[in-house]
């Protein structure tokens, strides 16, 4: 089966190139290179002071400035919809317990509907715990209960005509819930993350699984993948599902250059080394891969997506 590319379009949505002449001129520059997908991460807002460990840095440290704007995901994704045809539109990832679950779920099915079904579903349980407090929420330590339940709650309102709902945290019953989303049964949740619980909710509640790699110290080589893929397989035949059930993908860092460092690291270097590096993870079952853009503007990060798609995706074809 032939891989397909989505592009993280990180400096869009957040710091000083953020807007939407980013988000409009790299989601359309992707459609036309013929990107499967395009993604938003997801902060509401930025504490001034944050004390939880970000887990894609050696040393913890939030990269996060709150003095710069941070686009809300969902609304930019409603925006790169009304921008573009064809490419599909992916939150990388969706915080499930920041926002009221009714409402969440009722905006999904209208980006679906508005966009011709193009939606993906990133789905995390969070990090930052100064920004649920400053969300006013309480339950930070439940927050992986809470995503599932979310969740659940989620393809009970997109599936059902008359949904009913009996959770811990939140009860549904007696009303209409419409549109539904264009996609059947339902907009495809692809969960972030690789520790266990994010494995297990993957197995009894994912259509695919996201995790992101090679920034220290979440790496994801390799061997440490394929040790995650196993047992991902194992936990959904415990669920009694089939593997096939999951689309498995992988995000990291790809950057196109003639002399990378040495050792060389892991999708660095010449078009032909990064299409060998890619062709490892597709052995493990990696059918997706998702490109986080090196770059600092957007001409930049044009320019790096346009020699990926033009250098990189051949090799691959």
């Amino acid at each position: 089966m032939a891989m397909t590319f989505g592009c993280v379009l990180s400096q869009a949505i957040f710091g000083p190139a953020a807007g939407p002449e980013a988000l409009r001129t790299l989601g359309q520059r992707a459609e036309a290179l013929g990107f499967h997908a395009v993604w938003l991460a997801d902060h509401i807002v930025i504490p001034r002071h944050v004390n939880s460990s970000y887990p894609y840095d050696t040393g913890g440290a939030s990269p996060f400035d709150p003095a710069q704007p941070f686009y809300e995901p969902l609304s930019a994704l409603n925006f790169l919809a009304g921008c573009t045809e064809r490419i599909r539109l992916g939150t990388h990832v969706l915080i499930i317990p920041y926002r009221q679950p009714v409402y969440t779920a009722k905006i999904l099915a209208t980006l679906d509907a508005l966009s011709g079904g193009r939606l993906i579903v990133g789905a995390g349980a969070g990090w930052m715990a100064e920004e649920f407090a400053a969300l006013g929420l309480a339950n930070y330590a439940e927050r992986g209960a809470v995503t599932n339940e979310y969740l659940r709650l989620f393809k009970e309102l997109w599936t059902k005509d008359d949904p009913e709902f009996r959770g811990k945290h939140v009860q549904v019953s007696g009303i209409g819930f419409q549109p539904k989303p264009v996609q059947r049964p339902h907009p495809p949740i692809w969960i972030g993350g690789h520790s266990g619980p994010a494995l297990r909710r993957v197995a009894v509640l994912g259509d695919g699984w996201m995790p992101i790699g090679l920034h220290p110290p979440s790496l994801l080589q390799p061997a440490e993948m394929a040790q995650k893929v196993a047992r991902l397989q194992t936990m959904l035949r415990e669920a009694n599902r089939p593997e096939a059930a999951v689309t498995i993908s992988f995000t990291a860092p790809a950057v196109v250059t003639k002399s990378p460092a040495s050792p060389r690291p892991l999708l660095q270097g010449s078009p032909e080394e990064i299409a060998a590096d890619l062709r490892r993870y597709q052995a493990l079952g990696v059918q997706n891969f998702n490109m986080n853009l090196p770059g600092f503007d957007v001409s930049e990060q044009a320019e790096a997506m346009d020699q990926f798609a033009r250098e990189v995706v051949p090799l691959l074809s």
